[in-house]
């Protein structure tokens, strides 16, 4: 597991295609500046496993089924709530404003994905193995320890990677 940085870094790298599928770039930039916290929701589970008996990090929030329903839930109200507030302004198109429940879905979708995918790299060696395909399956899908738990170098490393990638495309689109 990464810190907190390397799982929005990971977001943030995981959110950078939103450049190619958009039409403007600041409508780009809105979706990823706004979207890439949710690389962290999965991680609600540190602070009810305080308050539910039962629950316990790694666990149920940390599989493929409980994203998806994040995403279902929480997606629509992201993508409502973006466009009341960036709707009619030239952050978030008309276009996007028409598809802003969907782009929600995605966005938190991907971003639990990728939080998933940064503890696959690197949970096994001192945490908790998460078990992502959890009901169909149980047990860790596989064993890739590639980033050290808690790595500093790995946390800024994937902070600064999503950063310069979206960076580079924010520069390429208004270019």
């Amino acid at each position: 597991m990464v810190d907190v940085l390397g799982h929005l870094g990971m977001a943030l790298i995981w959110l950078a295609p939103v450049w190619f599928f958009t039409d403007t770039p600041k409508t780009a930039l809105a979706i990823v500046s706004t979207g890439f916290w949710f690389g962290m929701l999965p991680d609600v589970d540190l602070v009810i496993s305080n308050q539910i008996v039962g629950i316990h990090h790694h666990g149920v929030f940390h599989t493929v089924l409980a994203v998806a329903i994040f995403a279902a839930i929480i997606g629509p109200l992201w993508g409502l709530v973006v466009k009341k507030l960036l709707g009619g302004t030239t952050w978030f198109s008309p276009d996007a404003q028409k598809r802003a429940t969907a782009i929600g879905v995605i966005v938190v979708f991907v971003t639990g994905l990728a939080h998933l995918f940064a503890d696959i790299l690197s949970a096994p060696d001192v945490s908790t193995r998460i078990e992502p395909l959890w009901p169909i399956h149980k047990g860790p899908i596989a064993f890739i320890d590639v980033l050290w738990y808690q790595s500093v170098w790995a946390t800024w490393a994937l902070f600064l990677t999503g950063l310069v990638i979206n960076g580079v495309l924010w520069y390429r689109y208004n270019n």
